[in-house]
């Protein structure tokens, strides 16, 4: 559906694919297992603060997956995913916590959100 500048996505199985690896992340951080949990202890993030992370992660994928079939809605939300990552990379860096987790898992899953914004609203 068009509706001017902003459309749904050109390539809906990306926005698919990245709402199912975040849909993933959230679930795996009801439990963390060591890697999260040292991530989180990593970047000094208080155990208190965790589940706003969990939170945030599921409105994401309500949002990539709504914006599926309305206009705006998923550019917001795939925006709002890469500013999640973008702001958890300036936490490992302030942190000096750059090990695997940093490399792998923070800078894949910007890596991941950047492409689907870029190659499924451009």
């Amino acid at each position: 559906m068009t509706t001017g500048l902003i459309d749904t996505p050109h390539w809906p199985a990306l926005t698919v694919v990245l709402a199912a690896v975040l849909l993933g992340d959230a679930l795996l951080s009801v439990r963390p297992p060591a890697f999260i949990r040292d991530c989180l202890d990593g970047v000094r993030l208080p155990r208190d603060w965790w589940w706003i992370l969990i939170a945030i992660k599921l409105v994401a994928v309500a949002g990539l997956l709504v914006g599926l079939h309305y206009p705006g809605v998923g550019v917001a939300a795939n925006v709002g995913v890469v500013a999640y990552f973008v702001c958890a990379a300036v936490a490992h860096v302030r942190a000096r916590f750059l090990g695997t987790t940093f490399w792998v898992n923070c800078l894949g899953m910007l890596v991941l959100s950047g492409v689907v914004l870029v190659v499924s609203y451009v």
